[in-house]
């Protein structure tokens, strides 16, 4: 895997990002840090790494981290056939992370734009993002702005998107 963030570190100074920083043990779902009672500012989120019925297209969902995703409803909403979860190889051969550091800041591991992402547009209403910077064992917190700059640097489309819940 990646190492984790001197690239990241780059890309932040020369854009000029302002991001809170955290540092906590290692966090592979959201609840450890539920169990850690973890007080971080900005708003949790969870990534789902999916794929379409035939494996040709992925997608980096962020949501909220409580937020049952039905994906049946999102794939019909999205006009994808079935999404489902991918594995973990095609977690490592798209992103270059391994299951549970992944993050919208892992969309900087694909020059290539192999993945597209969606953010749940709850998520745009509120304080910044927590994000997990290629490592879960520290948090960056990025502003509404810092994830637009972003976006806008790697070229990718920002795509916010009501995500249906169970």
């Amino acid at each position: 895997m990646n190492c984790p963030s001197h690239s990241l570190e780059t890309l932040v100074s020369q854009l000029s990002l302002e991001i809170t920083r955290y540092q906590h043990p290692p966090l592979h779902d959201c609840q450890e840090a539920d169990r850690l009672a973890l007080v971080r500012s900005g708003q949790r989120t969870k990534s789902l790494f999916l794929r379409d019925n035939y494996g040709k297209r992925h997608f980096l969902l962020i949501t909220r981290h409580d937020k049952a995703v039905d994906l049946k409803a999102l794939s019909r909403q999205q006009g994808v056939a079935r999404l489902g979860f991918a594995s973990a190889e095609r977690l490592s051969r798209f992103l270059a992370v391994a299951p549970g550091h992944v993050s919208l800041l892992a969309l900087n591991n694909d020059p290539s734009r192999e993945v597209e992402c969606w953010i749940d547009e709850a998520l745009w209403t509120g304080e910044g993002l927590q994000c997990h910077p290629l490592d879960n064992q520290h948090t960056w917190v990025l502003s509404a702005d810092a994830v637009r700059s972003l976006f806008q640097h790697w070229q990718r489309p920002l795509v916010c998107l009501a995500v249906p819940s169970l």
